[in-house]
């Protein structure tokens, strides 16, 4: 099993944060990662990606990811950007967005690819818990859900390491947020 995810949001809005964190996750489950950023002469407000590639065999591939098994994109407005997005996706494979309802455009790509669309309002769930919009972690407990292969205490226990230092209140409400995108994450129906 490779399974290869391509994260797409924002400078800032810490899209590196959660590829590391679902690579941390798949570690505890005793599988092999690989997660790189994406950067280049980007700054904050410029899009960005990260990769996360998960296998049960040692991983040789260091490099970025062009034909994804799943997209994900934190920022809502870069579902305008479908080439961008989509780019690579492979036939059957996961799109998880933060809206409430996806692009039309972005709808008919998946229909052609036979690719499934989950929708999470993590805009709204990161107003409601942090007051601010942090979305990459709300967007890691949809995509914990939708994939199904990383167990939530995993990725919650991950949050704790990573986030352990910086206070209590930081882990809780990141663990929050997890939790609810989890919880309310849906399959969108075309």
């Amino acid at each position: 099993m490779l399974y290869e995810v391509r994260w797409h949001g924002r400078g800032g809005q810490g899209v590196v944060t959660s590829s590391e964190l679902l690579a941390l996750s798949a570690l505890k489950e005793g599988l092999y990662v690989y997660h790189a950023p994406e950067f280049g002469p980007e700054r904050r407000g410029a899009p960005v990606r990260a990769y996360t590639r998960i296998s049960d065999e040692p991983i040789e591939q260091h490099y970025g990811i062009y034909t994804p098994d799943a997209v994900i994109v934190i920022d809502p407005t870069l579902q305008s950007e479908v080439d961008y997005v989509m780019q690579g996706l492979k036939e059957g494979g996961l799109i998880v967005l933060n809206a409430k309802t996806p692009n039309s455009e972005i709808v008919e790509r998946a229909k052609k690819l036979g690719a499934e669309i989950w929708v999470v309002d993590a805009y709204k769930i990161a107003m409601d818990i942090f007051g601010r919009p942090f979305y990459n972690t709300p967007m890691l407990g949809a995509f914990t859900k939708v994939w199904g292969r990383i167990k939530l205490d995993n990725v919650l226990e991950s949050i704790r390491e990573k986030f352990g230092e910086r206070g209590e209140e930081i882990v809780k409400l990141n663990i929050e947020a997890v939790k609810k995108a989890y919880e309310e994450v849906k399959k969108y129906e075309y």
